[in-house]
């Protein structure tokens, strides 16, 4: 990367200043136009976020000019210098205010260089330095990293600003000296045009979001209820999963190439190489986990702004594919409420980054992760504001109760709800190791209160691997290997009795991999077998020896977890209740499943079932919500059948009395695909497809015109790659439009964020009534 030392200068314009006869070619200059001049105050340092201004420090009479520019190198020091001479009628530089966060800026000249310093003198770069890159041959990761091209704006007396260098502290001074805070520039920003283009991707949408209720009272939107916009933040937060939802430098160091992470084609990806396709025998992963890399190409890493295999949600499980302009092209097509869920795994991440495969920037603890995750969802409402001008004035807003929920969606905004879905859920192991101890009520207790005043209030008791809340629910493929590592324990798994076999197993279900790996014990907690202490840093070391156990080939038949939640479990879950928070349930084993029930229902207390279970319809006799998938090819003889699934859903709520509505529960960045294409190489359609999607069109609501979808270079064909990434769940809903749904038929999936708050609503009510004594 090549730095750029500008002589910066205080230009003296005076020599411009023209009669008021002049022509009109004279209004580019900044003094000639007579540009309006912002005043300075508190709601005007965040009012200039994406204006284009010239700085002046003596109120106008000179401004601050990018000019001359040699070049350093910043590994070497050395500088080229270069004999152009500075031109005396150059026009002052126009700089575009592009806000980094709140009241913090990126200035872009309008040469599309970024005004930095180092501390002592200012600088120009052509680009900002990002915290991933390669030494020696090494991948290092910079956490926390302060950019030297971030500046906080500040108001100053007599209506002027200041500016300070974020990362050295020092502030512009007159001459464009780096000074003290007592010494600082007056500043005054006078308004410009012609700024350069500050790189960013398109929403590819038009129109304001005006439709809020519909008639009858209800709010209008749907409901993602299961999501994860920062899965780059979990797994140890290196390179297990690539791509952010936003970067306060841009898209540029949000989505840029995958290579320093997943490797040379992405033959490092092994997260990748097992979600995309899925692997039946650990065995054949084995040798390339042994060497560090796959064997062959496992796709192009290329990023911003070309995205050759990537975004790729059907098809591509380590991918950013929740970027924030992404997720605003969904928001306009109607998604109105969002279950922003933490999560992570920390075996995986041993697995990965022990092996040397990945990079990683923290330990890969599940609630080091979980909570960077809260603190970023928090950066990214806050990075929305700043792009609107001010705090409260974007369309993300985090809300902490459902009468906020109601507030924001009715104000035309999304509602974004914060959730773990995480495996060991407040560092509660069922093998406590190193420093943790095992987890008593008085934890759960101090956990909820901590995690509930940080606005979590949606909670995965478990998530895959065991815990000492419950049982795991595995996947019966990678899972049942990192169990083992993280627990020392075999797999206990038994073939499922009949009274757990009433109930959809959602992942506890079907056969087993690896049946020398299996041996049900008698006791959950049990000291384990084996000793895997050393698995974080040699997690090859600790599997190799115990090889066996991956084979003795497939145990056929139904079998479930021979375990179910732990009294602490039962604990979490009438503490869960006790404060009306919300609970989801999908990731309950069998056993575990059938005694939430029972609880639920002896409290009346509704559940989330955000992978698709609803128990036969008693989630919904309860208050509760699941979700559904559309249909995704056409029947060549029967009209309006991509909706089926829902409205055999919607026919259950009727039964039960309910309120009729059902949401998405996409799980992107959630390694669990997304809906296909229906034409094309990849289609799955037996029937010929007909009626692709064509631009423009207009959304549910009517208030917003979607165009086709673009991300960077790259034109999205919904029709042959299918949800590529969030933005085109616009197109998915307009294909069941245009296979006949009506729009009466979708209502209960655009009423899904009211009956999302309604379950809400009802479980603060319960949590209050269970908290009397």
């Amino acid at each position: 990367m090549k730095k750029i030392i500008a002589a910066l200068v205080w230009v003296n314009l005076s020599a411009f200043i023209v009669s008021g006869c002049s022509n009109s070619s004279d209004s580019d200059n900044p003094a000639a136009a007579a540009p309006v001049v912002v005043p300075a105050d508190e709601n005007s340092v965040f009012a200039v976020a994406n204006g284009c201004y010239a700085i002046s420090g003596d109120g106008g009479g000179s401004f601050l000019s990018t000019l001359d520019y040699p070049i350093r190198d910043p590994d070497t020091g050395n500088v080229t210098e270069v004999s152009a001479a500075v031109a005396l009628d150059s026009n002052a530089s126009r700089f575009l205010f592009r806000p980094s966060d709140l009241g913090k800026y990126l200035l872009y000249d309008d040469r599309n260089s970024y005004l930095s310093s180092d501390g002592e003198r200012l600088l120009v770069q052509l680009h900002l330095a990002s915290d991933i890159g390669e030494v020696e041959g090494e991948v290092v990761v910079e956490d926390h990293k302060q950019s030297e091209g971030e500046w906080q704006l500040r108001a100053a007396p007599d209506g002027k600003f200041t500016l300070q260098h974020i990362l050295s502290g020092a502030y512009l001074g007159n001459g464009g000296a780096m000074v003290a805070e007592a010494e600082a520039a007056m500043l005054s920003l006078h308004e410009q045009s012609d700024c350069a283009v500050f790189p960013e991707l398109t929403v590819d949408a038009s129109g304001e979001v005006s439709v809020t209720e519909f008639e009858d009272g209800s709010l209008y939107g749907f409901v993602e209820t299961h999501s994860h916009l920062f899965t780059n933040l979990g797994f140890g937060g290196g390179g297990v999963f690539h791509g952010a939802p936003f970067h306060p430098l841009g898209v540029e160091h949000a989505l840029p190439s995958c290579e320093l992470n997943h490797g040379v084609d992405g033959r490092k990806d092994f997260m990748g190489a097992t979600f995309n396709e899925g692997v039946g025998d650990f065995n054949d992963l084995l040798p390339a986990v042994a060497v560090g890399q796959l064997p062959q190409k496992d796709h192009d890493t290329d990023g911003y702004p070309t995205f050759t295999s990537w975004p790729a949600a059907p098809h591509s499980a380590t991918h950013q594919v929740q970027y924030y302009k992404w997720l605003e092209r969904a928001y306009l097509s109607g998604l109105r409420l969002l279950v922003q869920h933490a999560t992570t795994n920390q075996v995986l991440c041993q697995l990965v980054t022990g092996i040397g495969a990945n990079p990683k920037r923290y330990d890969c603890n599940d609630m080091i992760a979980v909570d960077r995750i809260i603190e970023a969802t928090y950066a990214l409402e806050r990075y929305v504001d700043a792009l609107a001008g001010g705090p409260g004035k974007g369309w993300f807003r985090i809300v902490f109760s459902p009468a906020e929920a109601r507030e924001q969606i009715k104000a035309g905004n999304l509602a974004v709800v914060l959730g773990i879905e995480t495996s060991d859920l407040f560092d509660c192991f069922l093998v406590p190791f190193g420093e943790f101890s095992k987890c008593t009520e008085a934890d759960v207790v101090a956990k909820l209160d901590d995690y509930h005043a940080r606005g979590v209030r949606v909670i995965f008791p478990v998530h895959k691997f065991d815990n000492a809340f419950s049982a795991g629910d595995g996947d019966r493929r990678v899972s049942d290997v990192g169990n083992f590592g993280h627990t020392g324990h075999y797999s206990n798994f038994v073939e499922c009795p009949p009274e757990l076999l009433t109930f959809p197993g959602g992942f506890d279900k079907g056969g087993l991999n690896f049946a020398n790996l299996n041996h049900p014990r008698e006791v959950y907690d049990s000291p384990p077998p084996f000793d895997v202490s050393g698995f974080d840093k040699n997690p090859i070391g600790v599997l190799l020896p115990n090889l066996s156990l991956l084979g003795g080939g497939r145990l056929e038949g139904e079998y479930c977890q021979n375990h179910g939640l732990t009294d602490l479990g039962e604990f979490l879950m009438t503490q869960l209740m006790q404060r009306g928070m919300i609970i989801e349930v999908d990731h309950l084993p069998r056993k575990s499943y059938q005694r939430a029930y029972e609880m639920l229902e002896e409290n009346d207390y509704p559940a989330v079932g955000s992978h698709g279970r609803h128990n036969n319809g008693r989630l919904y006799q309860l208050g509760g919500m699941s979700k559904f998938n559309f249909g995704r090819c056409r029947s060549a003889d029967t009209a309006a059948t991509m909706d089926d699934g829902l409205q055999e859903r919607v026919q259950l709520m009727r039964d039960a009395g309910a309120f009729e509505a059902e949401g998405f529960g996409f799980d992107l960045n959630g390694f669990a695909g997304a809906p296909g294409s229906r034409f094309g190489d990849r289609s799955n359609c037996s029937d010929p497809q007909s009626d692709p999607i064509t631009y423009p069109f207009k959304s549910y609501a009517g208030d917003v015109t979607l165009e086709q979808p673009v991300v960077g270079n790259r034109a999205l064909d919904f029709n042959t790659e299918g949800l590529v990434h969030l933005g085109l769940v616009a197109e998915l809903i307009e294909d069941v439009r245009r296979d006949g749904v009506t729009d009466e038929e979708l209502e209960p999936l655009f009423k899904s964020a009211e009956g999302y708050i309604r379950l809400w609503e009802k479980s603060e009510r319960r949590g209050e009534q269970l908290r009397q004594p």
